[in-house]
């Protein structure tokens, strides 16, 4: 969705038009959710953090610069509520199993049994290793690899410049590439 439709939906549901911030919610309810659970690393939690990304952002959509695109404002409200909760629960995030994975190893369908296996595994320890990271770190990561935002969209959301962002994700992934050896 560009910009001015983002625009145009936004201007309709502030004169009243509530039904049209569905359409904004079908856009970005899977990469919200997503993040939350590349974050968390919990099911439940990342419903939860979806839903309240969606729910704070139709609350304070008054403030929402039109200037600005929408989806890097929802991604900020997303990482501020993210955090808050990791840092109100102070724990890491519940074990990975296979289900966790599951999604990630349909792509592998056609590959062997063994390099189906193979594949799972590593993905495992990736999300794990993931998880081992500084929060700030993990976010800057999630938000770049996991939902393809650019450099420039990623600092954005994290309010700081693009050289600091490219930063963080150099070092963070120097990090993963240690805790995966």
């Amino acid at each position: 969705m560009d910009q001015k439709t983002e625009a145009e939906i936004v201007v309709r549901v502030l004169k009243g038009d509530r039904k049209a911030y569905a359409l904004l919610v079908d856009e970005y309810k899977n990469p919200i959710y997503n993040l939350a659970y590349r974050m968390t690393n919990n099911l439940h939690d990342a419903e939860d953090l979806a839903q309240e990304t969606f729910i704070r952002a139709y609350q304070n959509l008054s403030r929402y610069d039109q200037n600005r695109i929408f989806f890097t404002w929802l991604y900020t409200i997303g990482i501020n509520l993210i955090r808050n909760h990791l840092k109100k629960n102070d724990r890491r995030s519940e074990p990975l199993t296979d289900v966790h994975i599951a999604s990630a190893s349909r792509a592998q369908e056609k590959q062997t049994a063994e390099e189906n296996t193979q594949f799972e595994e590593k993905m495992l320890q990736l999300e794990k290793s993931l998880q081992k990271l500084p929060v700030d770190v993990r976010e800057t990561i999630v938000l770049k690899y996991y939902q393809g935002l650019t450099f420039e969209e990623v600092a954005v959301v994290m309010g700081m410049s693009v050289s600091a962002i490219k930063m963080r994700i150099y070092r963070g992934l120097e990090q993963l590439r240690h805790l995966t050896d």
